[in-house]
């Protein structure tokens, strides 16, 4: 599935937002980008994209929460180079109290176990690498709670505890384990998938902050992590728009 000697990056939920954006970047720098979400007609358009560029991309269409899919897709793979575990997401913005324990479930089955199974599948390919990067994207939700965001923080806390401890259990392979963590980034569908569909909600996380992160701005700096030489390790990378102090301390201009 690769030319000889051009490195693979696999990108999952590729389909928009962050995961486009870093398949397009990582491509940019010299990987072989190999897209996977669950819809094809997006990944196929941007593999697309891509290749007309100049650069080489494939697309998988892949649900990572279906473990069956997710090991059927490895067996394609003898070495991977990287992967980037960007699938994920939120749903809802509900007190404890209240909360939907669906929507709980759904965004731990992505963002934990999608992660996990994706990982699993991979880890051997990217072993015999002898240079592999396993990057997890996690959010500051993973690292301090928000009202209105338990379900999310939990989900989030659960991917930054499988990078932390999956670096304690492999250090010594040839593989490395990266956390982004990004804060308040605008993209086209986070908020408003977050609020079912709802743009004047969404509209409302984003009112008066004059420059989020964008989705270029996390590709970016996953792209550098990547890029880093071997013995480098980029543990934990917190990265927030200059207006947003922490969590719940946002400079708006109303």
């Amino acid at each position: 599935m690769t030319a000889a000697g051009t490195p693979i990056a696999v990108v999952t939920g590729a389909s928009s937002g962050i995961g486009a954006a870093t398949a397009k970047q990582l491509a940019a720098a010299g990987y072989r980008v190999v897209l996977t979400a669950r819809r094809k007609d997006r990944i196929e358009a941007l593999a697309a994209e891509i290749v007309e560029a100049g650069h080489q991309a494939t697309a998988y269409a892949l649900d990572v929460t279906d473990r069956e899919a997710v090991q059927t897709f490895a067996t394609a793979f003898r070495t991977i180079a990287v992967l980037v575990n960007n699938a994920g997401g939120a749903l809802g913005a509900d007190p404890v109290a209240t909360g939907d324990p669906d929507d709980w479930r759904q965004m731990y089955e992505v963002n934990v176990i999608g992660t996990l199974n994706v990982t699993q599948a991979l880890l051997p390919a990217l072993t015999a690498s002898g240079d592999g990067t396993v990057v997890v994207l996690s959010s500051t939700a993973g690292h301090s709670t928000y009202e209105g965001g338990a379900g999310y923080v939990a989900a989030k806390n659960g991917a930054r505890v499988l990078a932390e401890t999956l670096r304690l259990e492999i250090v010594g392979t040839p593989v490395r384990v990266i956390e982004i963590a990004p804060g308040m980034v605008k993209t086209d569908e986070f908020a408003t998938t977050r609020f079912r569909g709802d743009t004047e909600k969404a509209a409302k996380v984003y009112a008066g902050v004059a420059e989020p992160l964008t989705a270029d701005d996390v590709a970016d700096t996953i792209t550098w992590a990547c890029t880093r030489p071997p013995h480098v390790n980029i543990d934990l990378l917190i990265v927030r728009p200059r207006a947003q102090a922490s969590n719940t301390k946002v400079h708006r201009e109303l």
